[in-house]
């Protein structure tokens, strides 16, 4: 699994492989259907997926079924996954890592997402799971594919062919599993988030203008010196032209020691 997969979709994709191919290490990878893989020129992992379609057109006549890979990838799956994803080409390995990629996106298909969400029940979604991986039970009774089948049933039950592998109350399990993982790394993000908004616009924090200390610090200082400069200068010997820019000027540099206060910028527009 890649590091970039969620942990709730990497928990069930190893659960599918498991019961697909009747194990989800490294080498349930290179799975054919009926286990034929040593029939193969060479390891599936190391084919490109237009050889694994290519050689997927013999398959069902002589295996039974063209399924290939970890997540038994029918031929017609592989072709339609061509058309719909964006950048997915021939020329690819048909590596562990395209696997999952791919596996990731026919479980978003059913409705992963929507499932982990709340938007759709745990049963409709092993519905669906049941629809797309014939191993997987129905976790309730419903129509399926040639007849209405039984909870625990697969949905493809009598095609002579597919049949569940899985208990109903296993896969439920699992998917139980699946939600609180999803449902815990959403936290962990959520989380995450927070401290990082929190050190990022620190200054969305700012204390009022009215509150600040430095503002009645510097409006204080600035009126206490207006005053001292009036009596230490005996203004009122002097022309009042004098007076008037003695002031302005203390007044001018009272004003932009408080105006280039963040806090008051922002109250003024000036700037965050």
């Amino acid at each position: 699994m890649t590091n970039t997969m969620p942990h709730g979709a990497a928990l069930l994709l190893g659960f599918i492989r498991e019961a697909e191919v009747g194990s989800s290490d490294r080498a349930s990878y290179d799975v054919i259907y009926a286990h034929k893989q040593n029939a193969l020129a060479k390891p599936l992992t190391t084919m490109t997926l237009g050889e694994v379609i290519a050689a997927q057109k013999t398959w069902s006549r002589a295996h039974g079924s063209s399924a290939a890979g970890g997540y038994q990838f029918m031929r017609a799956t592989l072709l339609g996954l061509l058309r719909e994803i964006p950048g997915l080409n021939e020329e690819q390995i048909f590596d562990p890592a395209l696997q999952d990629s791919l596996g990731l996106h026919l479980l978003n298909r059913r409705g992963f997402e929507s499932f982990v969400s709340g938007e759709i029940s745990l049963s409709e979604f092993g519905r669906r799971l049941a629809m797309e991986w014939a191993s997987l039970p129905v976790l309730a009774e419903s129509e399926g594919e040639w007849r209405r089948v039984k909870r625990g049933q697969s949905y493809y039950a009598g095609d002579g062919l597919n049949r569940a592998l899985v208990k109903p109350g296993k896969l439920e399990a699992v998917l139980q599993e699946v939600l609180a993982a999803s449902r815990s790394s959403d936290a962990a993000s959520g989380s995450a988030g927070d401290v990082l908004s929190s050190t990022v616009r620190p200054e969305l924090r700012r204390k009022p203008v009215a509150r600040s200390g430095r503002f009645w610090t510097w409006l204080l200082t600035a009126g206490g010196t207006i005053i001292t400069a009036l009596k230490e200068l005996n203004l009122v010997a002097l022309d009042w032209r004098v007076q008037l820019a003695i002031l302005m000027t203390i007044v001018g540099f009272a004003i932009y020691a408080i105006s280039s206060m963040p806090a008051v910028r922002v109250a003024i527009g000036l700037g965050r």
